[in-house]
């Protein structure tokens, strides 16, 4: 993310389940995978291929939304109560932490006079609060109104691959990793921003390489990718709104204790206690 290190990292938007269900303890505990499986991944296609990012886009919105169904979060919009003011779009774009409101520049810049512009004032004045102030009550009408327009769909998807998706990939592949250990970088990014603090991305990464190495570095990817889910659950453990930790255990230590490098289909995960499928 962004914003300011002075402000909190951007959450991902919880799922709208009102009970989250506890996940395995032996699950977050088995052993990983030995290291000769470590070049598994050498032969993999990149996140950016488009059928691997369409499974990312599903992965993350299991856990956001409870849903695979990505592409019907366009008009999502809520307050979830997490001190970030409005969550809204495909990837959880915040009121609070400054995303949306590039968001909804880039939508104006391309489409003047849009029925978000007239909110660009209110959305500089809330940038690092929850407040709502110049925003409702119309605000999340308007969003579902604009999430109608391919325009603001294209926007979101141009936003969501330039602060997060793109980042994710170039420091994977950067550090010699595979399709999972890209979307890992992802779905981290995503939840803890970029900023400088202790919980974000590039800390997330920092913490793992004080106990592996990546395969560009000439580690195991396996045991490097173990270490980076590690600091991710204790990152996620410092604030309460992420506290459940199962999209990394009941999902991506799923995938790579079976050796999944390169997410190759058929995907069976857990998040919060729901199963999910990708044929």
């Amino acid at each position: 993310m962004r914003h300011p290190s002075s402000e909190p990292a951007r959450p991902v938007r919880l799922s709208r389940r009102t009970v989250l269900a506890a996940v395995g303890a032996t699950l977050a505990t088995a052993p990983l995978l030995k290291p000769s499986h470590a070049s598994a991944a050498a032969g993999c296609a990149g996140l950016d291929d488009p059928a691997k990012k369409e499974i990312a886009m599903k992965l993350v919105s299991s856990a956001e939304n409870s849903s695979l169904d990505w592409k019907a979060q366009y008009k999502y919009i809520e307050d979830i109560g997490d001190g970030r003011g409005y969550t809204a779009g495909i990837i959880g774009f915040c009121s609070g932490t400054g995303d949306m409101l590039d968001l909804v520049q880039l939508y104006t810049d391309r489409k003047p006079g849009n029925v978000l512009a007239r909110y660009l004032p209110a959305l500089r004045q809330v940038n690092g609060s929850d407040s709502h102030d110049g925003l409702d009550p119309n605000f999340p009408r308007d969003w579902r109104k604009a999430a109608q327009d391919s325009a603001f769909q294209q926007a979101q998807n141009d936003e969501r691959d330039r602060v997060y998706f793109n980042p994710a990939l170039q420091q994977g592949r950067t550090d010699g990793l595979g399709t999972l250990g890209q979307f890992a970088y992802y779905d981290a990014i995503v939840m803890h921003g970029d900023g400088d603090d202790s919980t974000s991305f590039r800390n997330i990464r920092k913490r793992a390489l004080r106990s592996a190495k990546p395969p560009a570095q000439g580690g195991s990817e396996v045991t490097y990718l173990g270490a980076f889910l590690d600091a991710r659950v204790w990152a996620m453990k410092q604030e309460e709104a992420h506290s459940d930790t199962s999209r990394v255990d009941t999902e991506q230590r799923v995938f790579l204790r079976n050796g999944n490098l390169c997410l190759s289909t058929p995907l069976n995960w857990k998040v919060y206690g729901d199963s999910y499928h990708i044929g």
